[in-house]
């Protein structure tokens, strides 16, 4: 089981990288968040964990503007989010692994990854990044020039992270990464997260597993019905009764719903 990295020193993480604050949104006439507070700081792997219907993917499009609040401030790095389409906000540093991959399936891992660079235009660096990539997922390596709809879910999971990072965020947003993974894989993908965040990438994980995810977070939070119920050092939140009551099945076994 792959490791959290060493916590940001207090002076580099201060001022968090992402904040949402005072979040209320809505689906017609429901309520989906009430006065959400959330922070990510530099460095940071911040989980964000809930059972059905608690906001947690609602969250995830809030941050990436896929979904207006209807009060409350999206600031990353210090500067205003709202307002910004999804491109925009990539363009800003901000990375997306969505739930369900969502590659195109019909062209090429190689092409998949370099759609992760599209709105770069250092070709030099790109190739570079791009070598890198291979380098950090041998086994996307490996498929390079197979069509991404013929790799396994595993295989996919990885090239999809892959191709956030071709665009050099400063922060991966990441949406269910281990959902329909075999456990081999689900090891493979929660020890690329922690590597990836060793290399000073920041990490925002919506994550079903939350035993897994709390042993790689640094921080983490617990989403009820649109609130933040619990919230603290991911230690903390794994050694509580009522994480392990409520998600853990009282032995850490039980994987939570999406």
């Amino acid at each position: 089981m792959p490791e959290r990295a060493a916590a940001p020193a207090p002076g580099e993480s201060q001022k968090p990288l992402l904040e949402l604050k005072k979040i209320n949104s809505f689906y017609g006439p429901v309520q989906a968040h009430f006065d959400l507070d959330i922070e990510v700081r530099k460095g940071q792997i911040v989980s964000l964990l809930g059972g059905n219907a608690s906001g947690k993917s609602t969250t995830m499009k809030i941050v990436l503007g896929l979904l207006k609040p209807r009060s409350g401030e999206v600031n990353f790095n210090g500067a205003s989010m709202l307002g910004l389409s999804t491109p925009q906000i990539i363009r800003k540093g901000i990375g997306s692994v969505p739930e369900a991959r969502r590659l195109f399936p019909a062209m090429t891992v190689r092409e998949n990854l370099l759609m992760g660079a599209y709105a770069r235009g250092d070709r030099k660096a790109v190739a570079e990044d791009l070598e890198r990539m291979l380098e950090l997922f041998p086994r996307v390596a490996e498929r390079i020039e197979f069509q991404a709809g013929t790799l396994s879910g595993g295989e996919q999971q990885m090239v999809a992270m892959a191709r956030a990072l071709m665009g050099r965020p400063r922060l991966i947003c990441m949406d269910e990464p281990t959902m329909g993974l075999s456990p081999l894989y689900v090891d493979k993908v929660l020890e690329l997260i922690a590597r990836i965040n060793a290399q000073g990438v920041s990490v925002f994980m919506v994550e079903q597993n939350a035993s897994l995810a709390l042993q790689i977070a640094h921080h983490g939070y617990v989403l009820q019905t649109g609130r933040i119920v619990l919230s603290g050092p991911a230690r903390e939140l794994l050694a509580d009764a009522r994480i392990r009551d409520a998600y853990l099945g009282g032995d850490g076994a039980a994987r939570t719903a999406s």
